[in-house]
């Protein structure tokens, strides 16, 4: 069933950051805004650092966007913390039973182990790390809100998170879009960075068929106790 929206979505192009763009038109920069919000929170298999990094690009050959870099890294950012705040709201709304529902098309339990094992490696420090991660950046905002984080400290990693990746992937693609090689094969570079967005998708392709989890996170009373334990960790 997953392989199955996947090839949906690059039928459709919504897994090409340049497609998407120009789909929006006009209004790019703030569909890529959109696209990074529903990302963070809801549907990790959108692109999120490929979108950034290519916003970034096209601003420094001035094209599309049709916004100054500062403004871009701006709204991108806001979108992104933003969206951290609504994931961790509707943890705490829901509470343990927005992990606790059977796989779906969407909803992969081995996600959730992930995430969890991830917040329990790294602690407060992961609601920055995730923001690196594709896959676990979507849940782990659930999961700080599941596990009531105070709210305060949620959104100040967040927010340094949000600012680093947005902002920081942005910038990364304007300055490399100076670059004459780069300038010069920017329809190469665009291929490239679709073919390296479709990795993550596919390690969890594969880890969802693998037999092997992480039996540390299969209960719902371990997972409970991480996301309270990393709650409570000053």
């Amino acid at each position: 069933m997953a392989a199955d929206l996947h090839q949906l979505m690059l039928l459709n192009g919504l897994l090409d950051p340049q497609s998407l763009i120009d789909r929006f038109g006009a209004y790019a920069l703030w569909g890529a805004a959109v696209v990074v919000f529903i990302e963070c929170w809801l549907f990790p298999f959108l692109p999120g650092d490929s979108l950034l990094f290519t916003v970034g690009l096209l601003i420094s050959q001035q094209e599309q966007v049709g916004a100054p870099l500062w403004v871009a890294c701006l709204v991108l950012t806001c979108s992104a913390i933003l969206s951290n705040v609504v994931g961790y709201l509707v943890g705490a709304r829901l509470g343990p039973a927005v992990f606790n529902r059977p796989d779906s098309r969407l909803f992969k339990q081995q996600h959730i182990d992930t995430t969890f094992a991830f917040f329990d490696r790294h602690g407060n420090r992961a609601i920055v790390l995730a923001r690196f991660v594709p896959i676990v950046r979507t849940f782990i905002t659930l999961a700080a809100g599941v596990g009531r984080m105070p709210m305060r400290r949620f959104v100040t990693y967040s927010a340094i998170g949000g600012f680093l990746w947005a902002t920081g992937v942005t910038l990364l693609g304007y300055w490399l879009g100076q670059i004459d090689f780069v300038a010069n094969h920017i329809d190469l570079l665009l291929v490239a960075l679709v073919a390296v967005s479709l990795i993550p998708v596919a390690v969890e392709l594969l880890r969802g068929r693998s037999a092997r989890r992480d039996r540390r996170y299969d209960e719902q009373t371990e997972r409970s106790q991480v996301s309270g334990d990393q709650a409570r960790d000053a």
